[in-house]
Parts: structure tokens; C-alpha cells; sequence
């Protein structure tokens, strides 16, 4: 007798079967998150090119800016006279009642006014330690509101030099011509 023929089909695949022996599904839970990144990088890149100003458009804000345009400028004749005297950083607790709060101070004296450097820096390197604790006075003596603003920044580098020129030279001609901020720190 004859076999009957089997007239059943091969059995197609599912597409979740397909899927399952691709390793597709392995991959499924990480693509949603990956797919939502880019498209959340790529619109943050597109919004920033729209609506964000370009490095050279803020160079020019910066050099129009009056506070600028007001330092002092530097003539090359007094280029040669001036030099920089750095401070190691000061931290002082500031003058807040019912709070800590400490600032963290590093300066650049500008010198100038006739001292020359090869007779100035042995003199500051000596009394450095002074200078550090005159500016520890000073700080510790200040409130938050008076680290505030530029105003307020200015005012403090005129009362520190201020401070020096007294200590250091207090029947001469004031040698500390300004006080520049490499670091200052208020937390």
C-alpha cells in the first residue's frame, strides 16, 4: 500500500519566532532608550545651531562692554616697571551671623611705582607671610553681600591694595598698583 502523502504545509515561522533566534529580542528593551537619546541629542543640537550665539558674537559683546573699556590701559612705557607678585590662596570664614559660609581667595599683586622687580620680590617673598594674614583680616571682616557684583569685587581689590600699601609702605609711595583675582570662591 502507498503511503498517504502528507498534505500538511510546512509550518511558516512567526515573525516573533524570526525574531527570537536572530537575537532580535535581545536587543529590543536597550533600542527604545537608544532611539529616544539620539533623538533628544540631535533636537538639543539643532536648538542650540538655531538660537545659541557663536563664540565671535560674544567677543565682540565682551569688547564693547564699558566695565572694559574703564581699566586702566598699559602704555609700553610702563610696561618695563610693572611686574606680578602671586599669593598662595587664602580661605577665610566671611562675616555671616547664624551662618558658615568661607571664601577662597587667590591675588596677583600688579607692583609697580618704582620698585623693580630684582629688589622687589625678595622683599615680598619675606613678608609673604604678612600679606597672607592681612588678607585673612581683611576677608574674614567681610559679609556676603560685600563679595556681591562687580562693584563690589572692585571695591574689595581697591581696599586690598589698599591694605598692602599701608603694611608695606607706610611713609612711601604706594608700590602695589593693583589687585587681580586669579581665583575667588564663596560657598
Amino acid at each position: 500500500m502507498a503511503e498517504p502523502e502528507n498534505t500538511e504545509e510546512p509550518k511558516q515561522e512567526t515573525t516573533e519566532e524570526a525574531l527570537q533566534k536572530g537575537g532580535l529580542a535581545k536587543l529590543m528593551p536597550w533600542l527604545a532608550p537608544a532611539l529616544a537619546l539620539l533623538v533628544c541629542a540631535g533636537a538639543g543640537f539643532a536648538v542650540s545651531r538655531m538660537f545659541g550665539t557663536r563664540g565671535d558674537a560674544q567677543n565682540v559683546a565682551a569688547a564693547e562692554d564699558p566695565a572694559i573699556s574703564q581699566l586702566p590701559p598699559l602704555d609700553e612705557a610702563d610696561a618695563g616697571d610693572v611686574w606680578y607678585f602671586d599669593l598662595e590662596p587664602v580661605v577665610a570664614n566671611l562675616n555671616e551671623p547664624g551662618v558658615t559660609r568661607y571664601v577662597r581667595v587667590t591675588v596677583t599683586m600688579e607692583m609697580g611705582n618704582g620698585m623693580a622687580e630684582k629688589d622687589g620680590l625678595p622683599f615680598l617673598q619675606q613678608r609673604t607671610p604678612l600679606l597672607k594674614n592681612w588678607l585673612t583680616l581683611f576677608l574674614s571682616n567681610l559679609t556676603l553681600e560685600d563679595t556681591r557684583g562687580e562693584q563690589g569685587l572692585r571695591q574689595m581689590q581697591a581696599q586690598i591694595a589698599g591694605t598692602f600699601n599701608e603694611g608695606l609702605f607706610p611713609n612711601a609711595k604706594p608700590c602695589v598698583t593693583r589687585i587681580l583675582f586669579k581665583e575667588l570662591s564663596i560657598q
